[in-house]
């Protein structure tokens, strides 16, 4: 017992090196650093602040496809970059092209292992539908569900990108019968939660966000975002669930009994009732991504 504690610390320790060489060979992306700079100016304009994001364009047709998304909740539509600034705000900008720009950097090219389309997809859809409930709950910090949503997963694009030989040990083991957590924790000594956890804390990412990719899998353990966390571990529930966008490393997600209960469901038959409810206007937000992605 003792020997596999000492191993599992050594990996622990292996993995945590390996992220801090990602964190100085992967600093914040440029574009990022550019509109951050260019944000602390009160006297930056739309349409400089366009001409910065539209130096990638990837991250443009990302934003453009956010807000037009049905469950983002905008009224009319968005045709430029430079009006989706207008609409949204520098604020909400910010957040969006920070979380964009984080998942940018960590993508890797797609190969048997992961599809990274899919993982996008899964992304996008989690973070919109946890929006929504966000909003049908009434819950003022919808956009920091939003982020969290995006980012819930980064911890699986950093093992496959700069630990490749891990992930494909982890997806091994899965084959073999393992659940993928505990195949995260024997090969790194940590799981995918821990992982983007760590990264995000080292760009300053907001605690918020950061607390909500940290227990995404077990929103109960969360401190100060458990509503926050529930949502999102909710939403993820809910694309494996209805089969929908959902993602590989999800199939053995089990919808944790504390969070219905941190989100007020009382019934089980009300959580199939709810989730139920969003399965057509998640298939119309897939169809709509169709060309985008």
């Amino acid at each position: 017992m003792h020997t596999i504690s000492f191993e599992q610390s050594q990996k622990r320790d292996r993995t945590q090196l390996v992220l801090k060489r990602v964190t100085s060979l992967s600093p914040v992306p440029k574009i990022l650093s550019e509109v951050l700079e260019l944000l602390k100016d009160l006297n930056t304009s739309p349409h400089t602040l366009a001409k910065a994001i539209s130096k990638d364009q990837s991250i443009v047709v990302k934003i453009l496809t956010i807000a037009n998304s049905p469950f983002y909740g905008l009224a009319k539509r968005v045709s430029s970059i430079e009006y989706a600034i207008m609409i949204l705000g520098f604020n909400e900008i910010r957040n969006i092209v920070t979380a964009l720009s984080l998942m940018e950097s960590m993508k890797n090219k797609s190969d048997e292992y992961m599809d990274q389309k899919g993982f996008w997809l899964h992304s996008y859809i989690t973070a919109t539908t946890a929006k929504k409930i966000a909003d049908d709950f009434g819950i003022r910090e919808s956009n920091d569900v939003f982020i969290g949503g995006l980012l819930h997963d980064l911890g699986i694009s950093v093992i496959h990108r700069y630990m490749h030989s891990d992930f494909i040990s982890i997806v091994e083991n899965v084959k073999n019968g393992a659940k993928y957590s505990d195949a995260e924790n024997n090969q790194l000594g940590m799981d995918h939660q821990n992982v983007g956890y760590t990264l995000l804390k080292s760009w300053n990412i907001p605690d918020s966000i950061c607390e909500i990719v940290k227990y995404h899998h077990n929103p109960n353990l969360a401190s100060n975002t458990k509503i926050l966390t529930s949502i999102i571990h909710f939403a993820d529930y809910m694309t494996q669930k209805l089969q929908l966008a959902n993602f590989s490393w999800d199939d053995d997600l089990e919808l944790k009994r504390e969070a219905t209960e941190i989100l007020q469901f009382k019934e089980p038959e009300e959580v199939e009732k709810f989730i139920s409810m969003y399965r057509e206007p998640i298939i119309l937000q897939i169809d709509s991504l169709r060309y985008l992605i």
